[in-house]
């Protein structure tokens, strides 16, 4: 899932970024209204931290954009001025919730996991396919009732290709998707990760859910496919 914080503390964004990302999430960090603004706008993100007081367009001009585009993505405001005010025009522009500085990271994390949680019905939270099971919520991922142990990345990288079975990516965009890196590193990372997948989920070479295109990429099969 991807995240886009727009904080312009440099301090604060790099402690809320590594924290997201030690809990499966990648994230893209912004510290302009200008640029954040830009990056929500044209970017697909499953949820938006937004702190208020940013140079440029602030974070309550940047939400009312996005209102008015009718981009509905979750918004989790950020402010350092507790100001009830501030806090009701939030919510009236379409804040889905805010948080206060200073806060404790394992709230933030929870009100992360609460805005997703409310944004999502469960059918689209919860990913099957045959006797495979992935929770998106909870990270919880088993295999005809064996739970099955994925780090972060793996996680991620299982996901993404889940996510859109049948879809061929390359590397390049795995390694965008799954590390946030906007080129491809030159090394055999994403295959490496994708053999350790396979073997935690007891993909059968012979009919393998995640296949590989040679020369382009990888796939999920489709259901009912072989």
């Amino acid at each position: 899932m991807k995240i886009l914080l727009v904080e312009d503390d440099r301090k604060i964004a790099g402690f809320v970024a590594k924290a997201l990302e030690e809990h499966g999430f990648v994230v893209d960090v912004c510290r302009t209204g200008t640029e954040g603004l830009e990056m929500a706008l044209n970017g697909s993100f499953e949820a938006i931290l937004l702190d208020i007081m940013i140079p440029g367009p602030d974070g309550l001009s940047i939400l009312r954009r996005l209102r008015e585009q009718g981009n509905n993505v979750p918004v989790l405001l950020l402010t350092a001025r507790n100001s009830p005010h501030e806090r009701v025009e939030g919510l009236n522009l379409g804040a889905d919730d805010y948080l206060s500085k200073p806060f404790y990271i394992d709230e933030l994390i929870a009100r992360v996991h609460a805005l997703l949680r409310r944004s999502s019905d469960r059918g689209s939270s919860v990913l099957h396919v045959g006797d495979l099971t992935v929770n998106l919520l909870t990270r919880e991922v088993s295999r005809g009732g064996r739970v099955i142990e994925l780090s972060a990345r793996e996680f991620a990288l299982l996901t993404c290709l889940m996510h859109a079975p049948g879809r061929v990516f390359t590397r390049t965009q795995l390694c965008e998707r799954v590390w946030n890196y906007h080129h491809d590193p030159g090394t055999n990372l994403v295959d490496v990760y994708i053999q350790r997948v396979r073997r935690k989920i007891g993909d059968d070479p012979t009919q393998p859910l995640i296949e590989t295109l040679r020369g382009v990429g990888y796939r999920f099969r489709k259901e009912g496919t072989v």
